[in-house]
């Protein structure tokens, strides 16, 4: 695979399928834009090469065209971000190819939410046929995508030269570090609600890792796994059995497996307000909603002797404030420690640590969830290969 910034990208149509699939306000404004600010070097990058440049991104999962998901508030926030460039919105790139045709250089068109036609995420040939056509050269800066088959991730590149972005070599160059050469201590923090998403993601930093360190839903279904009862908890049934093998495989691998000591409990998620309890006190109608304070004690003396961290998953209910305080004392242990490799992904995590101070400490804020995880697992994802078996034409 080659990257714009190692051959000569000038003077062309550039299709760039970037990540805009940004955290949106329940009145649906932008909550956080940070992966369409991690897309614009390699905007400028092309801008500046005097390229025309076709946006293809997606926004949410819709199931057919509707006005929730559309990319236009995508479009004003580029504005702004690009006050010097025209962007146009471009409703139905199958049927406005006039404008497709007047396009100058400099000038930016951002495709309408590709997700609203059904052949990008059968990956369907024609659909791609359709979308190569627009353009000389595809780039690929989308790395929260990259482990999808979908149509403009890897239909594209087979028939165009086709490139990795700035921002998918930051993304590479940065998880390699934590998969070829980790520093020790190596020590991987998990939260979220179910193992079965996360299973091969931490079968693997089981064989890597020196600490887990375990929070939210994940984490009860472990404790319950291991013989606890926990209240109200929420835990996932389908997961005990694979817990299980998890913890035996920590055992031969020599992984330490660090879970909750104390928990913030509520008798619901909406509650306003909350008691601290440990394990052997939880009541049949308590609900674990965070961890307490010796947990955060534990895990921080953890993360300050750490020379390696990875950081996927919130560990309380975050979107209520008062069971925050873990999944916020933990951002900071690691921004803390400023001997350490930190990589910190996951988009309930990057919500988590949205607009927040010591953000430049972090060594990489990762745009994947999804696929940062399959990218640990694998080494590889299909977007890569795809553009690794892209005909190159340009040297």
């Amino acid at each position: 695979m080659k990257y714009i910034d190692e051959v000569s990208v000038a003077h062309k149509t550039v299709l760039l399928r970037v990540d805009f699939n940004v955290a949106l306000n329940p009145n649906h404004s932008i909550a956080d834009d940070a992966r369409i600010k991690q897309s614009l070097p390699t905007i400028k990058y092309l801008l500046l090469h005097h390229n025309k440049l076709i946006l293809i991104a997606h926004l949410g999962e819709p199931t057919k065209r509707n006005a929730a998901d559309s990319l236009s508030r995508i479009a004003n926030r580029l504005r702004r971000y690009l006050p010097d460039n025209k962007i146009t919105l471009v409703d139905d790139f199958l049927k406005e190819q006039d404008l497709l045709k007047k396009q100058n250089e400099g000038e930016i068109l951002l495709l309408e939410n590709i997700r609203f036609y059904p052949g990008e995420t059968k990956n369907d040939p024609a659909f791609a046929k359709q979308l190569a056509a627009l353009a000389d050269v595809y780039v690929d800066d989308a790395f929260g995508v990259a482990h999808r088959k979908h149509a403009s991730v890897v239909g594209i590149p087979p028939l165009l030269p086709s490139y990795g972005g700035l921002l998918l070599k930051k993304e590479i160059s940065a998880l390699e570090l934590v998969i070829k050469h980790p520093r020790k201590p190596y020590v991987a923090i998990i939260g979220g609600k179910k193992i079965t998403t996360k299973i091969k993601f931490i079968n693997k930093l089981t064989t890597i890792a020196d600490y887990l360190l375990l929070g939210g839903g994940l984490a009860n279904t472990f404790l319950t796994a291991q013989g606890h009862t926990l209240g109200a908890s929420m835990i996932s049934e389908e997961d005990l059995s694979l817990a299980k093998k998890i913890l035996e495989l920590a055992k031969r691998e020599k992984t330490t497996i660090v879970f909750p000591k104390d928990f913030v409990v509520a008798r619901d998620k909406h509650d306003k307000t909350s008691v601290v309890k440990n394990i052997e006190t939880l009541q049949i109608h308590d609900e674990i909603l965070d961890i307490g304070p010796e947990t955060q004690a534990d895990f921080g003396a953890i993360i300050g002797q750490a020379r390696t961290i990875i950081w996927n998953g919130p560990v309380g209910y975050i979107e209520n404030p008062l069971f925050k305080r873990g999944t916020d004392f933990l951002y900071y242990a690691i921004t803390q420690n400023t001997n350490a490799v930190s990589i910190v992904g996951g988009g309930d995590t990057l919500a988590a640590i949205a607009n927040k101070e010591y953000l430049d400490k972090l060594t990489h804020i990762s745009t994947g969830g999804g696929a940062m995880l399959e990218f640990i697992e694998n080494g590889t994802l299909p977007g890569i290969e795809a553009l690794e078996k892209s005909p190159v034409a340009e040297k």
